[in-house]
């Protein structure tokens, strides 16, 4: 296996077990906040790499997609925090998916070109899939607060456009 791929496998195995500390422990909303918030900021600075490495149209359109999208639901949900006088709070799940997520970036920053381009594109689809399962199973049906679950229930339906559109571009990719 290149040293890429196992790179890649093994960032992928931390996030999911990563997101899987949300799945097992019973979150509060400031935490379930914190988690969504801390997932959509690592995308959009993923992206924000992608822009700054890759010449491909298709990926660079995909990272500014990212950017708007993530950006603009982290901007409801700073919103949301601040209607219900509420504190996003760190835990252990966000410091995981931030620390995994720094783990990631470096080991993008030393590829360029099409090499670069895949393993971005492959890390998307992965990260999309594990932020979405545990939107799914974890996050959304734990939120207490009616607002809180509908702007979760909204990104996801957001994020799964993402995931698709990783899953197209990352069969174009080689």
């Amino acid at each position: 296996m290149p040293k890429a791929k196992f790179l890649y496998a093994v960032a992928t195995l931390a996030a999911i077990s990563t997101i899987a500390v949300a799945q097992t422990a019973k979150l509060t909303d400031p935490q379930i906040t914190h988690i969504a918030y801390t997932a959509g900021v690592i995308d959009v600075e993923a992206a924000k790499l992608a822009l700054s490495k890759s010449k491909n149209k298709d990926v660079l359109d995909f990272a500014n997609d990212m950017i708007r999208d993530h950006e603009a639901v982290n901007q409801q949900a700073l919103a949301l925090v601040k209607k219900l006088n509420v504190t996003p709070e760190d835990n252990d799940t966000s410091k995981g998916l931030v620390k995994q997520a720094d783990g990631e970036r470096a080991t993008l920053a030393k590829l360029d070109g099409a090499a670069f381009d895949k393993a971005y594109v492959d890390n998307e689809v992965a990260y999309h899939k594990t932020v979405d399962s545990a939107l799914e199973t974890s996050l959304i049906p734990g939120a207490s607060n009616g607002d809180l679950k509908a702007l979760l229930s909204t990104g996801l339906k957001i994020f799964k456009g993402h995931e698709q559109h990783a899953e197209r571009l990352a069969g174009l990719l080689k």
